[in-house]
Order: structure tokens, then sequence, then C-alpha cells
């Protein structure tokens, strides 16, 4: 018999290019002003580590391996906590596809491989609605959403 997972699916439309999404997604300049004052780290080559990391203390909070990199298209991530966390839970997956959709981007964002009920299910369906929204503002506007720009608790 077959375990259902449960997935978690976000969708937005990004009046940006597939190019700039691409790189917000990445760049750890970027990625602090919308991610809680964290950055993401790694070459972005399949195969190779990433890191989430607080950025003043370098602290990793989410670590895990390109799975699959295609500029501007797509990307998949292993999600899951540091080595020798206590409360870690098997690793999740997460997939960002960039489409260009009537002159602007749809960012699809699917996180599945969850555990049900688990801490990174709740983490996370909290958290990406608001990361996904400041994303959006920033590369709109310029400006990310304020509560995104500050510290969040764990």
């Amino acid at each position: 018999m077959t375990t259902h997972k449960p997935q978690f699916v976000y969708v937005t439309y990004i009046q940006a290019t597939p190019e700039k999404v691409w790189a917000a997604l990445q760049d750890p300049e970027l990625t602090r002003q919308y991610w809680g004052m964290h950055k993401n780290v790694s070459d972005w080559k399949a195969g190779s580590r990433w890191a989430h990391q607080d950025y003043e203390t370098n602290e990793v909070r989410v670590t895990g391996q390109v799975l699959e990199s295609n500029p501007p298209k797509k990307l998949v991530l292993s999600w899951g906590s540091p080595e020798g966390r206590p409360e870690a839970e098997p690793p999740s997956k997460v997939t960002f596809l960039i489409e260009p959709f009537m002159g602007s981007v749809r960012l699809t964002v699917l996180h599945d491989e969850l555990v049900e009920g688990g801490e990174t299910m709740k983490g996370i369906t909290q958290g990406w609605p608001a990361i996904l929204s400041s994303l959006k503002s920033l590369l709109e506007t310029g400006q990310p959403l304020v509560m995104t720009t500050k510290r969040w608790g764990r």
C-alpha cells in the first residue's frame, strides 16, 4: 500500500522576467530582503549543496541538495534540517517552476514529500505565502513586504 505524503502548492503571477525571478530565488542580497533576514547560498548546479542561512550569523536553518537546475525555468531542491538537530524530519522537496505568462511570470512552488502534521508542513503553510508575496512585491515595486524584512521566530 502506498502512503500518501502531503504537498503544498502556491501559484503567483509576477510582473517580471523569468531571469529576474530566477535570480531573486538565489541571490543572497535579494533573499535577505524578502526572506526574513536569510540568504540562500549555493553554486546552484545539480548535485550541489544549498543552504538557507541567517544573514548575519550564517547559522544554517534549512539545507539540502540542488536536485535539478534549469535556468530560468525550473529549480528543484531537497529541503531539510541541518544534521544534528533532534527535531529533524526526513527531507522534503521544493520545486520552483518559472513560466512566462502573458507578459508576466507564473511562479509555481510545489513543496512535497512532507510529513503529515510535521513541523515543516506547519512552517511552510504560513511561510511560503508571506515569502512569495514579498518576493512579488520586491520585484514589482522595489520594496519587499515589511514583515519579511525582520527575523521570524522559530
